[in-house]
């Protein structure tokens, strides 16, 4: 048990920002989450990301939320894990909280990418990869990645790119009733499926966008309706020729059991999940990783309608990363966001009754894997 309690989030809207900066956004959120929070007196700010310093020639970001939010004289850093980087800044605000070094901590997350032409972004993305590596110079990339896992899960289960494409329908539906999802225009199977390829049998529906935007969280060692019941962090092969089966990410199994261990449940007590669902496949390998469906049988959960935001295990009620976007800093703080509105009542594609969530968040291609557990108390 953390002992650590959410007492306010904030989200931007994720899309196309041509006319914020990096900046604002951060603090746009930040702003939301105090006022949430009922601004409190905030002893540390961690703040995610992975870009800035690239894409928009920008670091000191916790530095600059302290002195602009007028915060006063106190720690602050940016922590960067790819992908996971929000994810990982969370657990570093609730173990300075566990320590006993901070009673309330501000967690953002941001990124700003869409005004960037998209090679160059694809340039930068690519540093989340061990690039000192025969993989790296024979010219794989985090699409050609996945696709291969794709390949090699429909070699070996009988599932489809039409199992791909349900997952993407599903996240994309979800969107549509999310205002601060990117995604807002409906679409249908028979359209996902004939996009364009990114890598085969990768479509275009099966890639989480670039995105802009940010996210935030108010964490604090007083009690509030949503506990932070466990978190964990693990690491993973960094290179596809380390895997001992490609269709394992054990990061993320490894994650969850750990976060499962700690908050003294297991995947039939969760309620409402937020997966890393950078492609299409992502999600079924993850939702098999965490326990909710054995292992080679997530694409028929899919089809069976069972992660449907009115199935037995609810997935990316938000929209995920394919249809909410992918702020690559702020996305696992979006996934924050999102489950304590669902424990609170108030979310995009509700469940009823829900108690208990699972957010797990994933950097590169299996390096990093955040997993948190919350709880309405």
């Amino acid at each position: 048990m953390t002992k650590t309690y959410v007492h306010g989030v904030g989200m931007t809207k994720f899309g196309t920002h041509a006319d914020r900066t990096l900046k604002n956004l951060l603090l746009d959120a930040s702003r939301q989450a105090l006022e949430d929070a009922g601004r409190p007196k905030v002893d540390a700010v961690f703040v995610g990301n992975f870009l800035a310093g690239s894409m928009s020639n920008q670091e000191i970001l916790g530095a600059i939320v302290a002195n602009d939010l007028g915060l006063g004289y106190i720690p602050t850093a940016k922590v960067e894990g790819a992908c996971a980087s929000g994810g990982i800044a969370l657990r570093q605000g609730i173990l300075g909280i566990m320590s006993g070094e901070y009673d309330t901590v501000l967690v953002a997350g941001v990124e700003k990418m869409k005004h960037a032409r998209t090679p160059d972004v694809t340039q930068a993305i690519n540093a989340a990869m061990d690039t000192d590596s025969n993989e790296k110079h024979a010219g794989l990339t985090f699409p050609g990645f996945f696709g291969v896992l794709a390949h090699r899960y429909f070699h070996e289960t009988g599932a489809t790119k039409e199992h791909l494409a349900m997952v993407a329908l599903k996240n994309r539906e979800n969107a549509l009733q999310n205002p601060l999802a990117q995604f807002q225009k409906p679409t249908t199977l028979e359209e996902i499926i004939g996009a364009r390829l990114i890598t085969e049998p990768l479509g275009l529906f099966d890639c989480s966008p670039m995105t802009d935007g940010a996210a935030a969280i108010v964490l604090s060692r007083k009690p509030s309706p949503i506990h932070v019941r466990s978190s964990a962090l693990v690491s993973g092969p960094t290179q596809m020729q380390d895997a001992l089966d490609l269709l394992s990410i054990p990061a993320i199994g490894e994650s969850g059991r750990k976060a499962y261990e700690k908050a003294g449940v297991g995947p039939e007590d969760i309620d409402v999940i937020e997966i890393h669902d950078c492609f299409s496949m992502t999600e079924i390998i993850a939702i098999e990783e965490l326990g909710f469906f054995p292992k080679g049988e997530g694409f028929k959960a899919i089809e069976e309608g069972h992660t449907k935001a009115s199935g037995k295990k609810p997935v990316n009620t938000s929209g995920g990363l394919l249809s909410r976007g992918h702020p690559i800093g702020a996305t696992g703080l979006s996934q924050i966001y999102q489950l304590v509105h669902q424990l609170k009542g108030t979310a995009a594609n509700q469940v009823n009754g829900a108690r208990m969530a699972l957010a797990q968040n994933l950097g590169g291609t299996g390096s990093y894997s955040a997993v948190h557990i919350l709880e309405r108390v």
